[in-house]
C-alpha cells in the first residue's frame, strides 16, 4: 500500500496538487472498501507529509522559477536598453550623415541653379540680340519691299486711272455712237461682217443685197447655202440693236424698280416682235431665199435678256419663221453652212475623180493592146535573138580553129624548134 502511495505523490507532484488530491481521494476511497477502518490515521498522516514536502518543493521550485525570470527580465532589460543606447547613436550618426549631406546638397543645388540661371541670363541675351537683329533686318526688308509695293501700286493706280479716263472717253464715244440709229446699226453690220469672214469661205455671202427686181428692200447679208442650184437660195441676215429699250431694263435693274423692270421688258419684247415681223415680210423670198431668216443682236446681253423672256424665241420662230441669234450662236451656225460648202466641195471632187478613174480605165485598155503587141514583137525578138546567138557561136568556133592552126604553123616554121617534140599532136 506504501508503495501505491509513493506511486501517487509522484504522480501528483507531474500532474499538479488538485489532480493528486483527488487520485489520494480515489484510492483512498478504495483503500477504506478493502481494509476497513484500520490504518486510516496513518495514511492520512502520511498523505500530508507527502503534500507538505510537495508544498515545499513547489515553493522552492517556484522562488527559482521568480529568480530565474527576474536574471532573464534584468538581462531582456539591459540588453533593450543596451539596444536603445545602439539605435539613438546610429540614428544620431546618420542624422548628422543626413544633415551634412543635405547641406552640401543644398550648396550644390544654389551653385548649380546660380550657374544655370548665368547661362540662361547670357543666352537670352544672344537670343534677343539676333532676334533684334533678325527682326530689324526683317522689318526693314518689309518696310522696303511694302514701299516698292505701295509705289507699283501707285503707278498701277496712275495708269489705271489713266485707263479709266481713256476708258470713259470711250465710253462717252460708244454712248455717241449708239445714240445715232445709223451709226449704231453700222457697228452690228461690221461685227457680223467679221464673224461672216472669220466662218464662211470667200464668196460664200453678199452685202446689202436686193433679193427681187421687183422689190427696193435690201438685207445687210444674203449666204449663199451649199445646195446643187444654178442660182442656189440665199440665207436673209439682218441685224438690229435696240439701245432704248435695253438701256431702260438695265437702268431698272440697277435701280431695283421691278415695276420699271416688267415695263422696259414688256418694251423690248414689242420691239424684237416688230423687227421680226419686219424681217420676216421683207426677207423671205421662197425660192429666191430658205423658207427662214435670222435677226442678229450685236450683244451677248441682249440676247440673254430676249431669251430670258418666257416661249418669245420659240413663239417669234415659229410664227415668223425668224431665227434669233447673238454673237455666241451665230458662229456655230455659220460653221453649219460651212460645213455644207466641204461636203459639196467634196462632192464635186467625187465628181471629178469619178470621171478621172474613167478616162483611167480607158487608157489602161488601150495600154494593155499596146503591151500585147510589145509580147508578140518580143516574142519574135527574142527567137531572132537565140538565131544570132547560134550563129555567133557558129562564128566564134570557126575563129578559135583558124587561130589554132596559125599558132602551129608557126611553130612548124621556126627552126630553133626542130629537134624538139612535136607539139602539134594535142591539137588533132
Amino acid at each position: 500500500m506504501f508503495d501505491t502511495l509513493t506511486t501517487i505523490a509522484i504522480w501528483g507532484a507531474a500532474l499538479g496538487s488538485g489532480l493528486a488530491c483527488l487520485l489520494l481521494l480515489a484510492l483512498l476511497a478504495q483503500l477504506r472498501q478493502r481494509e476497513g477502518g484500520q490504518g486510516e490515521e496513518d495514511l492520512l498522516a502520511r498523505l500530508y507529509v507527502m503534500m507538505e514536502r510537495e508544498g515545499s518543493a513547489r515553493m522552492a521550485d517556484a522562488e527559482n522559477q521568480r529568480a530565474r525570470l527576474a536574471e532573464i527580465e534584468r538581462v531582456l532589460t539591459s540588453r533593450i536598453e543596451q539596444r536603445h543606447q545602439d539605435t539613438s547613436q546610429g540614428l544620431g550618426r546618420i542624422a548628422n550623415i543626413v544633415s551634412r549631406e543635405m547641406g552640401e546638397m543644398r550648396l550644390n543645388q544654389s551653385e548649380a541653379l546660380r550657374t544655370m540661371a548665368t547661362d540662361s541670363a547670357s543666352q537670352l541675351e544672344a537670343i534677343r540680340l539676333a532676334v533684334n537683329e533678325r527682326l530689324h533686318e526683317a522689318v526693314e526688308r518689309q518696310m522696303q519691299t511694302s514701299f516698292q509695293r505701295v509705289l507699283e501700286q501707285l503707278s498701277a493706280m496712275q495708269k489705271a486711272m489713266g485707263e479709266v479716263s481713256a476708258m470713259t472717253a470711250q465710253v462717252g464715244d460708244l454712248k455717241r455712237l449708239f445714240s445715232n440709229v445709223k451709226t449704231r446699226g453700222g457697228w452690228g453690220e461690221a461685227q457680223l461682217r467679221a464673224i461672216l469672214d472669220d466662218v464662211l469661205p470667200e464668196g460664200a455671202y453678199e452685202m446689202n443685197c436686193r433679193l427681187s427686181d421687183k422689190s427696193r428692200d435690201v438685207v445687210e447679208f444674203a449666204v449663199r447655202m451649199p445646195v446643187k442650184a444654178s442660182v442656189p437660195p440665199v440665207l436673209a441676215i439682218d441685224s438690229k440693236f435696240p439701245t432704248e429699250a435695253y438701256e431702260r431694263l438695265l437702268q431698272a435693274v440697277e435701280d431695283v424698280n421691278p415695276d420699271a423692270e416688267r415695263a422696259a421688258r414688256r418694251a423690248l419684247e414689242t420691239t424684237v416682235r416688230i423687227e421680226a415681223r419686219k424681217i420676216a415680210a421683207k426677207y423671205i423670198q421662197s425660192p429666191v431665199t430658205v423658207e427662214f431668216a435670222v435677226l442678229y443682236l450685236p450683244t451677248d446681253g441682249l440676247y440673254a435678256e430676249v431669251a430670258r423672256i418666257p416661249g418669245l424665241i420659240d413663239e417669234i420662230g415659229r410664227t415668223s419663221r425668224v431665227i434669233i441669234m447673238g454673237p455666241g450662236l451665230m458662229p456655230a451656225m455659220l460653221r453649219t453652212i460651212h460645213l455644207g460648202y466641204v461636203t459639196l466641195a467634196l462632192e464635186k471632187r467625187t465628181d471629178d475623180i469619178a470621171r478621172l478613174l474613167g478616162a483611167t480605165r480607158q487608157e489602161m485598155l488601150r495600154m494593155d493592146g499596146v503591151l500585147e503587141k510589145l509580147a508578140r514583137n518580143a516574142s519574135a525578138m527574142t527567137s531572132s535573138i537565140d538565131e544570132a546567138r547560134r550563129r555567133t557561136g557558129i562564128v566564134t568556133r570557126q575563129l578559135r580553129d583558124l587561130d589554132t592552126a596559125s599558132f602551129v604553123g608557126d611553130m612548124t616554121d621556126d627552126p630553133a624548134h626542130h629537134e624538139a617534140p612535136p607539139v602539134a599532136a594535142p591539137f588533132e
